[in-house]
């Protein structure tokens, strides 16, 4: 083990352009180890048709390189965090609780806390878990010299805990981080900032444990084949209960279509995101549709930095041209809610009385008009074709083109491969030529106020810029109570909306159609999923 102290400071910027760079996992099977007191489970086989167009990175924080869909499926189950978000009810919007970590205490501006972690968890080949572990996987992700990294494993740390600047062992079972900066958020963020076993890390290096995944998550991997399916079972020493499944296989289904085949025809017995006109006919055949509101914005994001977008009313005049209620309605059929403003309904900043924009064509002329594009303009929109939260993108930007363009504003629509689009954005910079983005986006964790809307933010690829903006999120940060901070966020919130900083469009109601044999699932209010009392029959 090495040292027990380390001191870091993440950039951002240089280390997101790294993000692309992820190591490719190679199609291996090996033997699911056991631990002691293992028992058969024979909850049958869950079948899952994700929106990814592949099989995520399977070395810890890699996942997400496939968005939070990545996370979802693969970072959860194979792995743990010091904290995660509640997922077991579907009522309320999910705190984040201990998970590695039985508790946690911050000093009064949130730059020191203290992790007391839990005890009698090991990881799935057996290695203890305790503080020496916490110390091999941060030392993995932030030191340049550790021979067990890579420059694409601390790009995507850069993102989720960037403010660490030490971390110290305090004891056998306990951990210090300090932060450069005020960072009340932490523990959110650290839900996914997962843990590997330093052993199997040791063992395989750096590249091979990607083939050969090991932590304290309630899943073990079985078996891959790259681009086409992976193979998890239940991990039968997991600390928080064996899961109920047999077996757990994702298999990456970019094409709506083609999810809606593959689960009328029983190659699969889960789908994330059916096409809505679907819905009503896999109903009918007994599927059943799962719905709830996340946090979750679907939106474009405006070059605010040169014309058009730069005009504050050229912005509230699109905000004013798209009907909402419509998209919402008919081409989604009630899997979405209307978005008038840049908080999701299922986040804590939100609050009804930031609704602001409704659909008015002539109030949106007008403020065109008044901005000097009377006779309106042409705009370049880059989208995804498919992807984590990106619902049916096609049929969506095609609406918008169609609203826009009879308010004088003509869209061309560019579209782009999902893993590709993330790259832009971790790189912070819109392509030349392209004038807006759309993405599916989040403030799940927190951090994401900061990276989507602070002026000195490297990722903030609309490059927009508001004073006041930047003073109420650099309080949040230094805010240690949640109720205080979410107020915070809120105040921000208002300006946003009001700048129109980006096209608010809507909130996914996050469908997924599941089979009439699979049973114990609910359905919470985020990105994630608990699928440790899920059945098959």
């Amino acid at each position: 083990m090495r040292s027990t102290t380390s001191s870091f400071r993440f950039h951002p910027k240089t280390a997101l352009l790294a993000a692309l760079a992820s190591i490719a996992v190679v199609a291996v099977a090996v033997t699911a180890s056991t631990a002691s007191g293992a028992r058969k489970v024979n909850g049958g086989t869950l079948v899952v048709g994700m929106t990814a167009a592949n099989i995520p990175n399977l070395d810890t924080l890699l996942a997400g390189g496939q968005g939070y869909e990545g996370d979802r499926f693969v970072g959860n189950q194979l792995y743990d965090g010091l904290t995660k978000f509640d997922l077991k009810q579907g009522t309320s919007i999910p705190k984040v609780i201990p998970d590695l970590a039985t508790s946690w205490k911050a000093n009064a501006t949130g730059t020191v806390w203290n992790f007391t972690l839990r005890p009698g968890v090991k990881f799935q080949d057996g290695t203890p878990w305790n503080a020496d572990a916490v110390i091999f996987n941060l030392d993995r992700y932030v030191s340049k010299e550790d021979k067990y990294s890579s420059p694409a494993l601390q790009a995507e740390a850069a993102v989720l805990a960037g403010s660490i600047k030490s971390y110290a062992k305090t004891g056998p079972m306990s951990v210090k981080l300090t932060t450069t900066i005020p960072d009340a958020h932490l523990p959110s963020d650290l839900t996914t900032v997962y843990m590997a076993s330093p052993t199997a890390v040791m063992k395989e290096g750096s590249a091979g444990f990607a083939a050969k995944p090991v932590g304290t998550g309630p899943f073990m991997f079985k078996s891959e084949q790259q681009g086409r399916e992976l193979d998890l079972v239940p991990y039968p020493g997991y600390w928080g209960g064996a899961p109920k499944l047999s077996e757990l296989i994702l298999k990456p289904i970019p094409d709506p279509s083609a999810r809606i085949a593959a689960i009328r025809s029983g190659a699969v017995n889960w789908i994330e995101y059916p096409n809505p006109d679907d819905i009503s006919s896999l109903e009918n055949l007994g599927f059943k549709l799962y719905t709830n509101s996340y946090d979750h914005i679907w939106p474009w994001i405006f070059d605010t930095s040169k014309p058009p977008w730069n005009d504050v009313r050229v912005r509230q005049a699109a905000n004013y041209a798209i009907d909402r209620v419509g998209m919402a309605t008919d081409l989604l059929k009630g899997t979405a809610d209307p978005a008038y403003q840049i908080a999701p309904r299922a986040n804590t900043a939100y609050s009804p009385k930031n609704n602001l924009y409704s659909y008015d064509p002539k109030k949106a002329k007008a403020l065109l008009a008044a901005a000097g594009y009377s006779k309106g303009f042409t705009t370049t929109v880059e989208y995804p074709t498919s992807g984590s939260g990106n619902m049916v993108p096609v049929p969506m930007n095609e609406l918008l083109q169609q609203e826009l363009g009879a308010v004088g504003i003509k869209v061309i629509l560019k579209p782009i491969e999902w893993s590709a689009m993330l790259g832009q954005v971790f790189a912070g910079k819109m392509p030349a030529g392209i004038d807006a983005m759309n993405i599916s986006l989040t403030f799940q964790q927190e951090s994401s106020w900061e990276y989507w809307f602070t002026s000195a933010s490297p990722i903030n690829i609309g490059k927009y810029k508001d004073t006041a903006v930047d003073k109420l999120i650099g309080q949040a940060q230094s805010t240690v109570s949640d109720t205080a901070r979410a107020a915070l966020y809120e105040k921000a919130s208002a300006l946003i909306t009001k700048d129109a900083a980006w096209l608010f469009v809507v909130n996914d109601r996050n469908p997924r159609v599941l089979a009439p044999t699979v049973h114990g699932f609910v359905e919470p209010m985020s990105w994630f999923v608990d699928l440790t009392n899920v059945t098959v029959s």
